[in-house]
């Protein structure tokens, strides 16, 4: 269930509390007039089944709630409620297929802004995926790749494209274009740096790393391990079971492969960072690609769902 606090101007509680009423798998509705202080109105509370929140939301939205009220939603882990029971059981489909298109659009954009800690996390994660390669250690390998925040605007530029919203998509497009390079080029100078103190050398990064050489040799396997994780990656994010992100992190070598070229151009080893980079390029292509077709099937999914089912409003009975 969401749980939605909606401020609503007076001359539109009326309307608003009709369509609260008027759609399947709404329940616990509230009206407090007046309650609202900035902007002025009155508050409404009411739970509503994900699956249903949605075309709710959209509908909020058309009667103007975002420009002159607003629309807050959060997450009920806990409703012990036979009406919130029976509402959750009206609304078509199943909660934890649901996408909630507005919530996702918020969490990716939070994730994927070009700030000091999105580009602290990048660089960090580039480093130590460096040490890894230098070391020939896995763990280290898969330590950066947890540590790296690249997932959130991967799924931002995904859902940018199925929305057709090209402000938040340029948004997170300029997070990848700009932080994989800038976190390579500091990488490279911690790269020089550790040389310089002797606890890097050449020799050591020209001999043999059979443990982690998959990060500069990229094949076709590369794209559909990296097809697959992006597919898990956005039913992760959609179905809010977060706790998949970090297996579909540790399934592809973007930050891997950045730590690696980063190295391979300190030393001069140019075609070795070809391959690095190729590889990048590869996981980055095929989680965008896996990404967005599997938004636009969930969106396909869900229209056909909402079509066999009760009409999101003004019909079924609403368990308020």
């Amino acid at each position: 269930m969401l749980h939605l606090r909606l401020i609503s101007p007076t001359d539109r509680t009326d309307e608003v509390v009709a369509l609260l009423r008027g759609t399947v798998g709404t329940t616990h509705l509230a009206v407090l007039p007046g309650a609202a202080l900035e902007p002025a109105g009155d508050v409404v509370l009411c739970d509503v089944a994900r699956e249903a929140a949605d075309g709710l939301l959209g509908a909020l939205r058309d009667l103007g709630l975002a420009s002159d009220g607003a629309i807050a939603a959060e997450h009920v882990d806990l409703s012990l409620s036979d009406r919130a029971d029976r509402a959750e059981r009206e609304a078509p489909g199943a909660g934890i297929d649901a996408v909630v298109w507005e919530s996702l659009i918020d969490q990716t954009q939070e994730e994927s802004r070009l700030s000091v800690t999105y580009l602290s996390f990048l660089t960090l994660a580039t480093m130590l995926a460096a040490c890894g390669v230098l070391l020939d250690s896995e763990i280290l390998i898969v330590g950066a790749m947890v540590v790296g925040p690249e997932i959130g605007p991967l799924a931002g530029v995904c859902a940018a494209l199925v929305t057709r919203r090209p402000g938040p998509g340029l948004r997170s497009l300029a997070a990848l274009v700009v932080g994989f390079p800038l976190a390579m080029l500091l990488t490279a100078a911690f790269a020089l740096l550790m040389t310089a103190l002797g606890l890097f050398t050449e020799e050591r990064f020209a001999a043999p790393h059979p443990m982690v050489e998959f990060v500069w040799q990229p094949d076709a396997l590369s794209f559909v391990v990296a097809l697959l994780a992006g597919a898990a990656g956005v039913i992760s994010l959609t179905s809010a079971k977060s706790a998949a992100l970090v297996g579909v992190a540790i399934s592809v070598t973007t930050v891997p492969a950045a730590g690696h070229a980063a190295l391979a151009l300190s030393y001069g080893h140019v075609l070795d960072a070809v391959g690095s980079m190729t590889q990048l390029g590869v996981n980055l292509a095929g989680i965008l690609i896996a990404g967005t077709a599997t938004l636009l099937a969930q969106r396909a999914f869900w229209s056909r769902v909402r079509g066999r089912g009760p009409s999101t409003a003004g019909t079924g009975t609403p368990s308020v």
